[in-house]
């Protein structure tokens, strides 16, 4: 793949939102001879991409029911996968929605199931996944922030704030795995084209599924600390932070 001898860890690869484009885009760059984990609700509607991974030549594809909301469960799920599986080479954290920020804002509990799923399902579950790839001594972990978290905006301060919040604490968690053979990969993403998007006109600087999966491998394989797609996106990462408040609070999203 052209990233020098290196491989990623070994294990099985794990897809924590089993139907998240990227997400699978990810887990079919690194199925081939590896057994592949789809953990989702309704697990037993993921035919579809299980067959895609069997064709990417996963050794194995393996159904798991999974609810983020659910953070009782994070942690019996991942000790359960372990001992069936043996141990996690790749997990991807690739749970999440966008929410609706009019109804968020006359809907507090809406406003708080946005957080809850983007931010304290996804600080529960990577707990876990920390302290189980610590015992192990190795493994790689995948963690999507985004563009709307680096400075929240008026448009969607909701989905932005937990955005915030999410990198914030992978930040940390980077730093306290640091020396325990453990690699944590974050992803800050602009605007990205797919499901999850669609019926919104594309930002500047928007991506793909593809796109973002490329740079995912990419930097798994390199074992960098994080990536942004498109890579020229780093620069406005840094002129939105001078960007006056009068002028920020009209922003779009």
């Amino acid at each position: 793949m052209g990233f020098g001898s290196r491989d990623v860890d070994k294990g099985v690869v794990l897809v924590l939102g089993g139907r998240s484009e990227i997400g699978l885009e990810v887990a079919r760059r690194l199925s081939p001879g590896r057994v592949v984990i789809l953990a989702a609700r309704r697990s037993d509607q993921l035919q579809e991409q299980t067959k895609e991974l069997l064709i990417a030549e996963a050794a194995a594809v393996h159904c798991v029911e999974f609810d983020a909301d659910d953070m009782a469960s994070h942690q019996p799920l991942l000790e359960k996968i372990i001992a069936e599986h043996g141990r996690i080479g790749v997990a991807v954290v690739a749970f999440g929605i966008l929410g609706d920020q009019a109804r968020a804002e006359k809907d507090p509990a809406h406003a708080v199931e946005i957080v809850e799923t983007d931010f304290v399902a996804q600080v529960s579950v990577l707990t876990s996944l920390a302290n189980l790839l610590r015992e192990q001594g190795d493994g790689q972990i995948v963690v999507f922030s985004s563009i709307a978290g680096v400075r929240v905006r008026r448009a969607n301060y909701v989905y932005g704030a937990a955005k915030t919040g999410l990198d914030g604490f992978a930040t940390g968690l980077q730093m306290a795995l640091h020396g325990s053979g453990v690699h944590l990969l974050m992803v800050r993403s602009g605007f990205v084209i797919g499901r999850m998007t669609a019926g919104m006109e594309p930002a500047p600087l928007s991506s793909t599924p593809d796109q973002v999966a490329d740079a995912v491998v990419s930097g798994l394989y390199r074992r960098v600390r994080d990536v942004a797609v498109p890579r020229r996106i780093r620069l406005l990462f840094l002129a939105m932070r001078y960007v006056p408040y009068s002028v920020w609070r009209r922003m779009p999203r």
